[in-house]
């Protein structure tokens, strides 16, 4: 079906043709490259990786091609087995290793499958490291190691539990305040790895949990993407279970939402906005999220007289941007949050205990904290272009037809308008423009992406 090659790694549907999809073949090399780029990045060293998965079908023929490879090269193996993709990244620090790999397609369906590479430091590559990856792959520079030489593997089991106790250790987590509240919590986590790390988590805190979809054996009971179109099990569970409110992620456990007692979501881009607003309550700082999340993180960051910054949308550009200028939490309006004192990663562990640990002490509901915070809402669309088009110039076009307003060409282009904004993104694989808009209600923010497209379209006319 699809194999698509990134600076961030390789994805793409089980079967198939090589090169085409993700085959074993194209598993193996992309390892190979890999861990030939980790060679030539620490010369004369014995090297040690990182593997973990979540718990697609495919997840265990993947990483044994993976880990065997990196043997093949030398290279000696943590084995974490079945884990998260913050648990992955926690680990490659802790335990001095080289680099890492994540096998998991995020929040693509079950058929997918994919490679997502890691620096020595447990954070996701700079494009000019994975380019260097690309041009290895394409030209198969390998060199294995002699019979003597290879890497062995260490199987570790708890690292997710090493994770919780990190998680628990934090400052800001308090977690016999969450015992005290005496919560009740049901947790969707789509039959992946989420299932034994979150429900583990609340009950370390002292929480009820009723699980829904937590045994991770990767058949995966609706669309992974926690949105709310696919969220009307929990939804209806939470009301019959009088819960006080939903948690859900998705098979890597690195996107985070929640559901009101009501039923209701919480809403994927207030899950970074409450967060933010309990740890800037406690600690004052900076906050980072990319140009196409919520203007509310930015709106709560000034009622703190803090410094709010948009960076170019993928989290390794919110993660430069955050130690660029010392942000004490960010990450993007998919319900990712990134939250440096424990790491520079998206980790749904520590958004669960920082969300928990503010709603314990609010002593509030969920719908009346939602209801306390600036109300937006979004739209994403998109708009499909004859191949030929220039695109670039369409898009310099609408910056100048606007520049009276607040406009950033940091990625496409974004213009905040008083009340809203609209950000144009073009695709790097096909003549497309993405569109997304945010306005203080959803027919505001429906109208403006239609009149967005009007105007590109009378541009290209």
């Amino acid at each position: 079906m699809s194999l698509i090659k990134s600076i961030s790694g390789i994805r793409g549907t089980i079967g198939g043709k090589p090169s085409e999809n993700l085959t074993p073949i194209d598993a193996v090399k992309f390892a190979a490259a890999y861990g030939s780029w980790l060679k030539t990045e620490h010369p004369n060293q014995k090297l040690k990786v990182v593997v973990g998965r979540d718990a697609r079908i495919s997840g265990s023929m993947i990483q044994q091609l993976v880990m065997n490879t990196l043997i093949g090269l030398g290279i000696d193996v943590i084995d974490l087995g079945l884990s998260t993709t913050p648990t992955v990244e926690i680990a490659v620090p802790l335990e001095k290793a080289n680099g890492g790999i994540i096998l998991t397609a995020s929040h693509n369906p079950k058929q997918w499958n994919a490679l997502k590479l890691l620096n020595n430091k447990g954070e996701f590559l700079s494009g000019d490291d994975g380019a260097k990856i690309l041009e290895i792959a394409d030209n198969e520079g390998f060199d294995f190691a002699d019979v003597d030489d290879l890497g062995e593997v260490t199987v570790i089991e708890d690292y997710i539990d090493r994770h919780i106790d990190q998680v628990l250790d934090l400052k800001l987590v308090n977690a016999d305040a969450i015992a005290k509240a005496n919560l009740k919590v049901v947790v969707d986590a789509v039959n992946s790895t989420g299932g034994i790390a979150i429900p583990a988590l609340l009950r370390k805190m002292g929480v009820e949990v009723v699980e829904l979809y937590c045994e991770p054996n990767g058949h995966f009971p609706h669309n992974p993407e926690p949105l709310k179109e696919h969220l009307g099990d929990i939804s209806k569970l939470v009301v019959k279970e009088k819960a006080d409110l939903g948690v859900v992620v998705d098979p890597d456990v690195d996107r985070l939402a929640f559901i009101d007692e009501k039923g209701e979501m919480f809403g994927e881009e207030y899950t970074l906005v409450a967060c933010a607003d309990y740890v800037l309550s406690k600690t004052p700082g900076a906050t980072v999220s990319n140009l196409s999340s919520s203007r509310a993180l930015r709106d709560q960051t000034e009622k703190h007289g803090q410094k709010y910054n948009a960076s170019a949308v993928g989290e390794v550009n919110v993660v430069q941007l955050m130690k660029d200028t010392n942000a004490i939490i960010g990450g993007e309006g998919n319900g990712g949050i990134i939250y440096p004192e424990s790491h520079y990663g998206r980790d749904s562990l520590v958004g669960v205990a920082l969300f928990l640990t503010y709603f314990a002490e609010k002593k509030t509901t969920i719908s009346a904290l939602k209801e306390s915070y600036p109300v937006y809402f979004m739209s994403k669309n998109k708009i499909e272009l004859t191949p030929g088009i220039d695109v670039d110039a369409i898009l310099e076009t609408v910056k100048n037809n606007h520049n009276s307003e607040e406009i950033s060409t940091v990625d496409g282009v974004k213009i905040d308008f008083s009340e809203n904004w609209v950000h144009l993104r073009k695709s790097n694989t096909e003549p497309i423009i993405r569109i997304y808009t945010e306005a203080k209600s959803q027919q505001k923010a429906d109208d403006l992406a239609q009149e967005m497209i009007e105007e590109i379209e009378a541009i290209i006319a």
